[in-house]
């Protein structure tokens, strides 16, 4: 009788693309032992499709307030997952990885922010709301090695101004920030000054000073697209330290915001942001509300959206859970 010879593939010898679109299910806990099956499987486990955003949304540190700087502490156990993460992600990504996304509460050390720029030199997008634990030479080191970076989401901090200088000498296709905190005239005029080619500016649900939002109508030629969604206004402070909220934009304003391709722009007494931002003094206190508040923003571009697959919330039941 003639030998019968299997027509049948071996998984090994499937094609790139089609073992990517399965392993696009997985997260990067599942994804760690499938690359370890053959070459093959490894390299589809690393492919930029897989790893172009890697949201670590889902991801907190445990942590107490403190009255010093940095005002905040964090176990060693949180650092430790932390790394662990990291490492894994970094391994399995092969640098791979364009856009990175950390929760408003993880808060990272000048370590593990260096070892992420090492290990994804060509990062574009970076969302990092917490810099407490961050110094001045860590953050900059990092953007030093991130020529690529166009866009950030970082905190409001007392002294913008070192790190929108080095954002200006590395990153010259830089064109999108969005700062989450108070934005006043400091803030303003070190964006003018260092990043006057900047297109797209968010400061929605924050502390805005008129004369910061004068600052950069007047300043920013380039300036496209602006939310100031959910702000509580500020015309200035009075001589006993109150805030002088105003509720509308005066002609003035809204004349010198005609030119941009974008405005958003919501002070309504039915939205919920505003009255959240109303009621929080405008320092939006993010960990009472939805997990998904934070991320959301009318800029397209800026918006999160859901969270990623690749860090779900089986990853946290898999030891990465406070």
């Amino acid at each position: 009788m003639a030998e019968i010879k299997s027509s049948s593939r071996r998984w090994e010898d499937m094609e790139t693309d089609v073992l990517v679109k399965i392993f696009k299910e997985l997260n990067m806990i599942e994804l760690a032992p499938v690359a370890q099956v053959c070459h093959a499987w490894r390299s589809a486990c690393s492919d930029p499709l897989l790893w172009n955003t890697l949201d670590l949304g889902l991801l907190k540190s445990n942590f107490i307030q403190t009255r010093a700087s940095p005002y905040i502490w964090v176990d060693d156990r949180s650092d430790r997952k932390l790394m662990k993460a990291l490492r894994i992600a970094m391994s399995l990504s092969r640098g791979a990885v364009t856009c990175l996304i950390f929760h408003f509460n993880l808060y990272m050390r000048d370590e593990h922010l260096s070892y992420v720029a090492e290990s994804c030199p060509h990062l574009r997008r970076l969302v990092m709301p917490a810099w407490n634990r961050i110094t001045k030479n860590g953050i900059c080191h990092a953007v030093r090695i991130w020529e690529e970076l166009e866009s950030l989401t970082m905190p409001s901090i007392a002294h913008p101004s070192y790190i929108m200088e080095e954002i200006s000498r590395s990153c010259k296709n830089f064109s999108q920030l969005k700062v989450m905190g108070t934005f006043d005239v400091n803030f303003a005029f070190a964006i003018a000054t260092n990043l006057p080619n900047l297109r797209v500016l968010s400061v929605r649900c924050s502390i805005l000073t008129k004369e910061a939002l004068l600052f950069i109508l007047d300043c920013m030629d380039h300036l496209e697209v602006l939310n100031m969604s959910h702000c509580l206004l500020l015309e200035n402070l009075t001589p006993t330290g109150k805030k002088k909220v105003f509720k509308e934009l005066d002609g003035n304003i809204r004349d010198k915001t005609a030119r941009l391709r974008e405005f958003f722009h919501c002070q309504s007494s039915s939205c919920i942001a505003c009255d959240r931002i109303s009621r929080d003094e405008g320092l939006m206190r993010w960990y009472k509300y939805e997990d998904w508040f934070w991320r959301e923003d009318e800029i397209s571009s800026l918006a999160l959206g859901n969270y990623g697959k690749l860090f779900d919330e089986s990853c946290l039941d898999l030891g990465f859970r406070n």
